[in-house]
């Protein structure tokens, strides 16, 4: 990364670190916001997962979109409506009205990271992008690092709402940075991409690429483990082991060291291993830390180091994971970036809101549905990675 090529970079980390804010930034305040709404455990959760499928619904018309108008335009409008998003959020006096917000503010918050990795693509290209993105990944680790800590205490001082009040700061200034910043980068718009019949034909081409596919299912269902880790935190460290919100929000950035690391030794390994060895190493990682988590909840260790230790090594095995299946999926199609991206995302954010639902309804006393749902994507991402990656480039080489 150069001098000149930092300002953009970290414009983009800005834009792709707007949805793990939106999620991890009020993690802290979920047991404060069911107390002050009167609302259980699975509802307030639901603030989570609402969140999630609005995000994943989002991502299929921004790629789209950007790949016919342009990325600048239609991030503008994303950013401005989750400013709008996140001031209703701020003030809402229900959890009906918060789970409603919430939804409204994924459609926006979804802008920032899809349209970021197809500016990733635009300006870097196929071969630099896996670099870029883990690069981009490790900076974005900061976000969900700091978030929790800084919305513990913010929780603590001011309440709930003030997590709500830095989120609208955060975007203003973002959509001033975009506007003032950042040139269009699609050098190659499509303008059928937008039509029902173009999108339609192009999600067929991506699906019927068994590689692609492979990618898709690799993400998705790692980060679906990512995303139970993430729903269950607050009650798992709050209300099991005792934690202040101060407290889980360090708990939690253990978990984010993880992912950083993951995703720092992606970047440093990509040109030298390649995207797709790097995707195999994450998943067999993922699979050996989710059943480790797994196993001592099994056996009935109640300690927060048997959550805290085998989820650092799930996390590292997902840094390497998102980085490298995101530029496999992406590489070959530089008409359809956005739409590639879009894809991408849903099936990750759609996926993720169902595990988080699940987990939000199973979890109790103890920590097993948890680590039941980090174990299975862990193994399902390998298995994906082995019928279709794989078998793809083996079907290739025949």
């Amino acid at each position: 990364m150069t001098a000149a090529t930092l300002p953009l970079a970290i414009l983009i980390t800005s834009l792709v670190a707007l949805g793990p804010l939106s999620t991890d930034f009020y993690l802290p305040a979920l047991p404060a916001i069911g107390a002050a709404l009167g609302a259980d455990v699975a509802s307030t959760q639901l603030t989570l997962s609402v969140f999630l499928f609005g995000f994943a619904v989002g991502q299929l018309a921004y790629g789209p979109l950007s790949d016919r108008y342009g990325r600048r335009p239609v991030l503008l409008v994303g950013i401005v409506l989750y400013v709008f998003a996140s001031v209703v959020c701020t003030m809402a006096t229900s959890i009906e009205a918060l789970i409603a917000a919430r939804f409204l503010q994924a459609l926006g918050a979804c802008a920032g990271p899809v349209l970021g990795r197809a500016i990733v693509r635009d300006v870097y290209g196929p071969h630099d992008a896996a670099r870029m993105l883990s690069y981009i990944g490790t900076a974005m680790a900061l976000a969900p690092l700091a978030g929790p800590v800084i919305g513990g205490w913010l929780t603590v001082w001011s309440g709930w709402r003030a997590t709500f009040v830095f989120l609208t700061a955060y975007s203003v200034i973002l959509t001033l940075a975009v506007w003032r910043m950042l040139g269009e980068t699609n050098g190659h718009r499509d303008a059928a991409a937008a039509s029902p019949g173009q999108l339609l034909k192009n999600f067929g081409i991506l699906l019927g690429d068994r590689r692609y596919r492979g990618v898709l299912l690799c993400n998705a269902l790692a980060y679906s483990g990512l995303f139970a880790f993430i729903s269950a935190s607050p009650f798992v460290f709050i209300n099991m082991f005792g934690f202040s919100p101060q407290g889980m929000g360090l708990a939690f950035g253990v978990m984010v060291s993880g992912y950083m690391s993951g995703s720092t030794t992606s970047g440093r390994l990509s040109r030298r291993f390649g995207p797709e060895r790097l995707l195999h190493r994450g998943t067999l990682l993922g699979v050996v830390a989710g059943l480790m988590m797994l196993g001592l909840a099994l056996a009935g260790v109640h300690h927060p180091l048997a959550v805290m230790i085998p989820m650092w090594f799930s996390a590292a095995a997902i840094g390497l994971v998102m980085p490298n299946a995101a530029a496999i999926g992406m590489a070959p199609y530089p008409q359809m970036a956005g739409s590639a991206a879009s894809l991408m995302g849903f099936s990750q954010m759609g996926l993720a809101a169902l595990a988080g639902i699940f987990v939000g309804h199973a979890l109790g006393s103890t920590v097993v549905p948890m680590a039941l749902v980090i174990a299975f994507g862990a193994l399902a991402s390998l298995a994906s990675y082995w019928m279709w990656v794989r078998g793809a480039a083996q079907a290739k080489v025949s």
